[in-house]
């Protein structure tokens, strides 16, 4: 049996840089994104790096449930699709692009803004979010546990939510980043593998539940 071992790489180095940073917030502050010393300093690694930064223990262990419970499950394709070592890079790629990509927006949007700072992997996981639903468009996800909510469903609510709320709301999340990242794995995906377009708008009229 073939594991999908990097979902776990990722998820084992994140825990590290977590728990490394939550003591030393020096660390933090040099590796969180922050469009205006990018920007000024040419620090573009901060667009990388803040993708392994939390804010604290939720914040970390949210991220990484959703790295876990959709990375398996894409990562898995990625090898049935590509095999073992293709699949591996690809799944690696997509994540790791997929964070830079959710903050290429916020960097041009805020690099003039010194107040403005970003941490997570949450573009990423919204890219996943995405990715899953492109595989398995009808599968049941289950809202804070309780509330069945097919996939594809579940991905253009949230879609949509991050876009209006990038622009309306002032709760210090990045929605630019869900709505980005989101947009960009779903593209990147198709862009390794056209085919995975063809059978998502099969398997979608095919597979309807009505």
């Amino acid at each position: 049996m073939v594991y999908p071992i990097v979902t776990y790489m990722l998820i084992a180095v994140t825990a590290l840089c977590y728990f490394v940073s939550a003591n030393n917030p020096a660390m933090k502050a040099k590796l969180m994104h922050y469009p205006y010393e990018e920007h000024r300093n040419k620090d573009y690694i901060r667009l990388l790096t803040h993708g392994f930064m939390h804010a604290d223990l939720m914040h970390f262990g949210v991220n990484m449930f959703v790295l876990w419970m959709f990375g398996d499950i894409i990562e898995t394709r990625f090898l049935e699709t590509f095999g073992l070592m293709k699949g591996r890079l690809f799944f690696l790629l997509l994540y790791l692009a997929t964070i830079v990509a959710a903050s290429i927006p916020t960097h041009f949007k805020h690099k003039n803004n010194p107040s403005y700072r970003a941490l997570g992997a949450s573009g990423a996981t919204s890219g996943l979010v995405c990715v899953f639903a492109l595989f398995n468009p009808w599968q049941m996800l289950y809202l804070y546990f309780a509330i069945p909510i097919p996939a594809i469903v579940f991905a253009a609510l949230y879609l949509g939510y991050s876009h209006w709320a990038s622009k309306n709301s002032r709760d210090n999340i990045g929605h630019d980043a869900h709505f980005w990242g989101a947009i960009f794995g779903f593209i990147f995906t198709i862009a390794l593998n056209p085919a995975y377009l063809s059978n998502f708008l099969t398997n979608l009229v095919q597979q309807a539940p009505f």
